[in-house]
């Protein structure tokens, strides 16, 4: 099994130059789905977001780049995309505000905790694969659901299937989240040094 890539401290790298570009889509995304309403041109933004994203990490491994700006990059592209596409969706009424709260209070609730790690040494909670499982399926849910923005059997099918990445998401979010909570308390009586940021 291959060595895992050391993670240094360099800021110029080829993955972070993508992850910078993939957070310069977000506004542009919010743009395209509110002003001129070009669903099918914010599904590309999507599409290419979820490609780079992919594309940072092996990049990242393969020639040896990772580093603590990308991943706190890649972290932050993801949070932003996810308020993106809820703050867009409700705002044009295909999502309710209720979901668009939903998963902001989340991550609000898991920076509460923060500072009841800081004060016995420790910057951040190890990352679990449940999050990011629930990360992936939301952003699985959010272009389905834009596409399901219509009349048609596509754009039903979309529906439904976005609907339901959205709900398996959310739940999924929340108990991640629950996990995190969890660790807080376990990690404050066995005091060691957390490595990653939570997803």
């Amino acid at each position: 099994m291959a060595d895992p890539p050391e993670v240094t401290d360099r800021l110029l790298t080829l993955p972070n130059l993508l992850s910078i570009a993939r957070l310069c889509g977000v506004p542009l995304f919010l743009w395209l789905v509110l002003v001129p309403e070009w669903d099918g041109w914010a599904l590309v933004v999507l599409m290419v977001s979820g490609i780079t994203d992919w594309l940072d990490g092996l990049l990242a491994r393969t020639l040896n780049q990772a580093s603590r700006m990308g991943a706190v990059l890649d972290v932050v592209a993801d949070r932003l995309y996810i308020l993106a596409v809820l703050i867009g969706l409700a705002l044009r009424d295909i999502i309710p505000w209720w979901l668009a709260l939903m998963l902001p209070l989340r991550d609000v609730f898991l920076f509460s905790l923060l500072p009841f790690l800081r004060t016995r040494g420790y910057s951040a909670l190890p990352v679990h694969f449940l999050g990011k499982a629930a990360t992936a399926s939301l952003l699985y849910a959010f272009p389905l659901l834009l596409l399901g923005d219509g009349e048609g059997r596509l754009e039903t099918l979309a529906d439904v299937f976005g609907w339901a990445f959205a709900i398996w998401g959310t739940g999924l979010y929340w108990w991640a989240g629950l996990l995190y909570a969890y660790q807080v308390t376990q990690l404050l009586r066995h005091p060691r040094q957390a490595v990653d940021e939570p997803v």
